[in-house]
């Protein structure tokens, strides 16, 4: 179940960080409540694989897989560029990924 609630978890990372985007500045009300909400769920998802997961492992898979996720969808949202340099980037974050969850023993 935890890596259920992880997968959730970077889910709302990836919603909390385009959404922030979208607040220019927290400026816009409704971006801004998405946003809000996207983070709360976003740690309260986190912190249910936590009971299970070791910090170390949950944290870096949730801000790894978050992060690739968010640069993937930023790209097609808004338009930003994907460089050799991102790609190979994401390569050794998602490497890093599946050997934290091969080895994590849950």
């Amino acid at each position: 179940m935890a890596w259920i609630y992880l997968s959730i978890a970077i889910v709302f990372e990836i919603a909390f960080a385009l959404g922030t985007n979208a607040t220019k500045g927290f400026t816009r009300l409704w971006p801004s409540v998405f946003t809000l909400l996207a983070a709360a769920g976003g740690i309260f998802t986190l912190s249910l694989a936590l009971k299970t997961l070791d910090v170390g492992v949950g944290y870096t898979i949730w801000t790894g897989l978050g992060s690739v996720g968010t640069v993937i969808l930023g790209a097609l949202i808004y338009k930003e560029k994907i460089t050799p340099a991102k790609l190979g980037s994401f390569v050794a974050i998602i490497g890093g990924v599946a050997l934290l969850k091969l080895t994590s023993g849950i």
